[in-house]
C-alpha cells in the first residue's frame, strides 16, 4: 500500500531515515534520478530469530538481530529518467529472515548423477595476508543468501567453521556467477555500510572482485558515483546525514533509549514508501 502524499521522513518515519542513513538526500539531488523507493517493512519479532537460529543450528551475531529487529528485511530502489523513458537502476536488498536461507547443496542440474555445489569445491584457493580462506560448499562451512543480486550473484553470511554456527564465525562474501567466492567484509554492519555508499548501482559487488565491474556498469558509475567518492557530500551539512553513514550507530540493542532527533525540513517530493 502506497502512500497517497509524499512522506515525511525526517518526523513522522525517523526509523527510515535511520535505516537510509540520510542517502535519500544524495539519490533525490542526483540528475534524472526519479521515483525513489523504500518499502516498508514490520520488525521481525524475536520467537522469529530465536526460531530461525534453533532451526539452522547457528547463532545470529549481535548487528545481524539488532537490524532484523529494526526492520523485517530491506529494500530501496531508485530509477532514472532518459529520454522520457523511466529506467530502473538502483535496488537495495537485504532479505528478510524467513528468506534468510541456506545455499542450496543438492544438485545443481536436473540429470542424474548430476554434480552438486560441494563437487564443484574449489581447493586450490587458500588464504593469504590479503584473502581469507574462502568458503567451502560442503559441511565446512554454512552459507546463508542475504541478496540474490538481481541474479548477477549472490552475498552471503557465511559461517566459516560449520555448524553449531557461532556468531563469531561469521563474514559477508560474495559468490559471483562463476561459483567463484569474493571476500566483501569481517561484519553485517560493514557490508550494510558498502551497500548504501554504493548506491545499489548494478554489479556494485564486482567492484570486490579481480576483473571488477562491467563496462555497462562503469558507465553508470561514473553518472552516479558511490558516496565513498562524493566526499564533498559528506562534508556539507552532516547532520542530515544519520550518524554521519556508520550503520553500526543504527543497529544498536533495541533496549538502549532513543534519543529525540531535531525536527528539520520536509524531504523533497518523489520518495515513496510501500507498507505490507
Amino acid at each position: 500500500m502506497e502512500d497517497g502524499s509524499p512522506p515525511l521522513l525526517n518526523s513522522s518515519k525517523p526509523h527510515l531515515e535511520k535505516l537510509t542513513l540520510g542517502v535519500t538526500r544524495i539519490l533525490e539531488s542526483s540528475p534524472g534520478v526519479t521515483e525513489v523507493t523504500i518499502t516498508e517493512k514490520p520488525p521481525a519479532e524475536r520467537h522469529m530469530i530465536s526460531s530461525w537460529e534453533q532451526k539452522n543450528n547457528c547463532l545470529l551475531p549481535d548487528d545481524v538481530k539488532n537490524f532484523y529487529l529494526m526492520t523485517n528485511g530491506f529494500q530501496m530502489t531508485w530509477n532514472v529518467k532518459l529520454d522520457e523513458h523511466i529506467i530502473p537502476l538502483g535496488s537495495m536488498t537485504i532479505n528478510s529472515i524467513s528468506r534468510l536461507t541456506q545455499l542450496n547443496q543438492s544438485s545443481i542440474y536436473s540429470l542424474p548423477n548430476a554434480p552438486t555445489l560441494a563437487d564443484l569445491d574449489d581447493d586450490t584457493q587458500e588464504a593469504n595476508d590479503d584473502q581469507p580462506e574462502k568458503p567451502h560448499f560442503d559441511s565446512r562451512s554454512v552459507i546463508f543468501e542475504l541478496d540474490s543480486c538481481s541474479g548477477n550473484g549472490k552475498v552471503c553470511l557465511v559461517y566459516k567453521n560449520g555448524k553449531p554456527g557461532l556468531a563469531q564465525d561469521t563474514e559477508i562474501w560474495f559468490l559471483d556467477r562463476a561459483l567463484y567466492w569474493h571476500f566483501l567484509t569481517d561484519t553485517f554492519t560493514a557490508y550494510y555500510r558498502l551497500l548504501i555508499t554504493h548506491l545499489g548501482l548494478p554489479q556494485w559487488q564486482y567492484a570486490f572482485t579481480s576483473y571488477g565491474i562491467s563496462p555497462q556498469a562503469k558507465q553508470w558509475f561514473s553518472m552516479y558515483k558511490p558516496i565513498t567518492y562524493n566526499t564533498n557530500l559528506l562534508t556539507e551539512d552532516t547532520d542530515s546525514f544519520v550518524n554521519k553513514l556508520d550503520p553500526s550507530k543504527v543497529f544498536m540493542s533495541k533496549d538502549k533509549a532513543l534519543i529525540p532527533k531535531k525536527k528539520v525540513p520536509m524531504q523533497p517530493s518523489g520518495l515513496f514508501i510501500k507498507k505490507f
